[in-house]
């Protein structure tokens, strides 16, 4: 993906996002851009208009991180949104080139480690697995396999929740709350975007689903970023009905790029006892399958 591009699109819809007021900044009467205009921006970070105006072309290239940090206090960014520009600026410097994870060649298809399927499978009371930037899912655990048990059979060969999320309607059914899913699906691909703009298979994902989703073009078009680490989401499961989960995101160390993922209920609830529920339906569906599933 082109860095110039992402930077420009970056800025500018943050700028859009904040209103004079918002800024401490009088609104007039005669505005003809959303949000706040360049030269205020500028003002904001203590810079001349005419460097601002630079970087929002797209040159972060030679930054320095104050700079990009009073950037980031005008524009008012979140934690999620400065971590992607302060990607983005290492991306246009090059100096993300050896934190970027290695990209496997799609051929290459990535297994877990036996200790990892070990202590996924070890994990007995929620859904755990591991996914990748792009959401594939790529091990998991019997309950996480009995848990997205329809994207597993709408796609066996191509586990990705961002396909399933704007490809496949029943994800409606799945997603309660499926706009709010739809946001965070694509917010964490722009993240993964940032951080890994050279991932071919990624690019063609991207491709693939604003060809194919007005919901997603419309969304990536909005290039808003979040971090994904802990939280509560309700799920309709097909087997067990409503089932309303906490969640952990754990990044892995031994494999950048990859986080594991576990969800699992509060104690007591009737959300427990749905996934004891889907336990017992996954013993009995992968009991009569003529050929067990694999966790990856």
């Amino acid at each position: 993906m082109d860095n110039r591009q992402e930077v420009r699109e970056f800025l500018t819809s943050r700028r859009a996002k904040i209103t004079p007021e918002q800024a401490g900044m009088p609104s007039g009467s005669r505005r003809r851009v959303p949000g706040l205009r360049r030269s205020e921006v500028a003002a904001l970070a203590d810079v001349s208009v005419e460097y601002y105006a630079k970087l929002e072309r797209g040159n972060l290239a030679g930054v320095s991180p104050a700079v990009l940090e009073a950037v980031a206090r005008a524009l008012q960014l979140d934690d999620a949104e400065r971590a992607h520009l302060l990607q983005l600026a290492q991306t246009a410097d090059g100096s993300d080139a050896l934190t970027r994870p290695r990209r496997r060649r799609a051929r290459d298809r990535w297994t877990p480690h036996r200790s990892l399927q070990w202590t996924l499978d070890a994990i007995t009371a929620g859904p755990a697995f591991v996914r990748n930037g792009r959401m594939d899912l790529l091990a998991a655990n019997q309950l996480a396999r009995a848990f997205y048990s329809d994207v597993y059979d709408s796609a066996p060969s191509q586990r990705n929740l961002a396909r399933f999320n704007f490809l496949d309607p029943v994800s409606r059914r799945f997603y309660p709350d499926w706009d709010t899913f739809a946001d965070t699906c694509v917010a964490i691909l722009r993240t993964e975007a940032g951080r890994n703009p050279h991932d071919k298979d990624l690019h063609d994902l991207v491709g693939e689903l604003s060809t194919l989703s007005e919901e997603f073009r419309t969304r990536w078009g909005a290039h808003d970023v979040r971090h994904h680490g802990t939280g509560t989401k309700r799920f309709h499961h097909s087997a067990v009905g409503e089932l309303t989960l906490a969640f952990e995101g754990l990044e892995m160390a031994a494999e950048p790029g990859l986080t594991l993922t576990i969800y699992t209920a509060e104690p007591g609830s009737a959300s427990e006892e749905g996934l004891r529920l889907l336990a017992t339906w996954a013993a009995t569906q992968e009991a009569d399958s003529p050929t067990k599933q694999t966790a990856g």
